[in-house]
């Protein structure tokens, strides 16, 4: 039960709790005065006959001492109260010295008339009020007050037992209300309390409780989400902090090398010694690869630590996709044949694309640059972008066809294929993480170890995916996933 609804609950009863015991306890005196009305009436009726006799007596209702009222006496009790009126009003005789029952006092007439010959209930008395004649003539009244003592002590057991039974419940419900509260509140708040200073802290979390669903219960699952959350971010970060150690490590490892070439063929050009002129252009064009390669591991670092931003996106557009991708495969012929490469490429598309040109060229870039690289002379690439509805091409490495078919459902793919040195198994799940190179690559110069860590990023970018496959004795296979425009 939700926390809101039990304290509405709790406080409903609280406040019903008086009404229901008044009700009780009326409906209760009601039975009883019901069960004692007749009885007590006839108790009344005789009593105040035995007395009457007494009191019709004319010498009482004159002005006399108060010693010759002492026959009255044996009359009054406890219970018994006497009043007697001289018929104009004036006190003068009551059985219980009472302030308004002063002796010669004069009391109203008009209340005085009022319910003669008539037994009154009250609370905790019978009164009878009755008038005393002598030939005809009004010489006084009486009035005979009896105390309802068995009424009372029945009221006053019946009230202290309600009492009694609606204290001992509501002494109940507020220890139940307490106990409910600790269990409902301040326990599991105090478990949340502590799981937030051993978070707070990295140390373990007691992960034991099983909290209810109520609003509490919803506290734990927006901190069990938070926490999740912040812990996956920290998690990133550490990750990220450790690739920013390992890529400033392998920076610096892959810069030193041509800065010491750079220096020492500079020193040699500066001070010329016994340089031929072949020997100059040869340190000149040396120089100025070297300065190309290291110019490039910037750039490409650069548009890493861009691409690493959360708030870094790219801006798409909708081109048609035949002539996109003619463009795209284009301009890697002069390349492949300065190394000595055969490169056929094949082209089947359908449909327009939602791409950003100037990246879908960098990947499609450095995806070559890297088959290029790891192609020795006379061996063959293959180029390729196919939609959907297109058949695998037969040309694809048959280790990766079938595999490569399921890859590709619902897109577009672009598929780089080269012969040569195929990439172990246990570096192809880290070749698209930075700075990881095949063994030997390095040594080959002209990458910067990012590219394929680049182009995975910006395939993502636009909702695509990538994947690479390898096996000896054929080669390797890279595709990039796109969804039609």
């Amino acid at each position: 039960m939700k926390i809101k609804y039990w304290l509405m609950m709790s406080f409903l009863i609280v406040m019903l709790l008086p009404m229901i015991t008044l009700y009780l306890l009326y409906i209760s005196l009601s039975s009883y005065d019901e069960e004692q009305d007749v009885i007590e009436y006839m108790n009344v009726y005789n009593q105040t006959i035995s007395i009457e006799n007494t009191l019709q007596n004319p010498d009482l209702y004159n002005i006399q001492s108060k010693e010759n009222y002492e026959n009255l006496a044996s009359l009054v009790s406890s219970k018994i109260k006497i009043v007697l009126y001289r018929y104009d009003g004036v006190i003068l005789y009551s059985s219980v010295e009472d302030p308004a029952t002063t002796m010669l006092y004069q009391t109203n007439l008009h209340a005085l008339y009022q319910n003669l010959n008539e037994i009154q209930k009250k609370h905790r008395s019978y009164v009878i009020k009755k008038p005393s004649f002598l030939e005809g003539k009004l010489i006084g009244f009486y009035e005979i007050t009896i105390a309802r003592e068995q009424w009372v002590e029945g009221f006053n057991k019946r009230s202290i037992f309600l009492f009694t039974v609606v204290g001992v419940f509501f002494l109940s419900l507020y220890v139940t209300i307490v106990i409910l509260l600790n269990r409902k509140l301040n326990k599991p708040l105090f478990i949340l309390q502590n799981q937030m200073n051993a978070f707070a802290k990295g140390t373990n979390i007691d992960n034991s409780y099983k909290y209810k669903k109520d609003e509490i219960g919803d506290l734990f699952i927006h901190f069990d989400s938070m926490k999740k959350q912040i812990e996956e971010t920290r998690e990133e970060l550490e990750k990220q902090q450790k690739e920013k150690e390992f890529i400033v490590a392998a920076l610096s490892h892959d810069l030193k090398t041509p800065l010491t070439v750079v220096q020492a063929y500079t020193e040699a050009l500066y001070h010329e010694q016994s340089l031929s002129a072949e020997e100059k252009i040869d340190y000149r064009t040396i120089l100025f690869e070297k300065l190309h390669y290291m110019r490039q591991m910037l750039d490409d670092l650069a548009i890493y630590a861009s691409l690493q931003s959360t708030n870094n996106t790219i801006e798409l557009i909708d081109v048609e996709g035949q002539e996109f991708f003619e463009m795209l495969l284009s301009s890697y012929d002069e390349p492949c044949a300065k190394k000595g490469l055969t490169l056929h490429v094949h082209q089947e598309i359908e449909g327009n694309y939602h791409v950003n040109v100037k990246q879908m060229m960098r990947i499609v870039d450095n995806l070559m640059t890297n088959a290029i690289r790891h192609t020795d002379s006379g061996q063959t690439i293959w180029l390729a972008a196919f939609s959907e509805e297109t058949p695998v091409p037969n040309w694809v490495f048959a280790p990766f066809m079938n595999e490569l078919d399921k890859w590709r459902q619902d897109g577009t793919i672009i598929v780089i294929q080269n012969e040569g040195e195929a990439i172990p198994d246990h570096l192809l799940h880290s070749v698209f993480e930075p700075f990881k190179q095949v063994e030997g690559a390095r040594g080959l110069g002209g990458s910067s170890g990012l590219g394929l860590s680049i182009s995975k990023m910006l395939i993502e970018k636009h909702e695509g995916k990538i994947k690479l496959w390898s096996k000896k004795g054929y080669g390797t296979l890279v595709a990039c996933w796109l969804k039609k425009g």
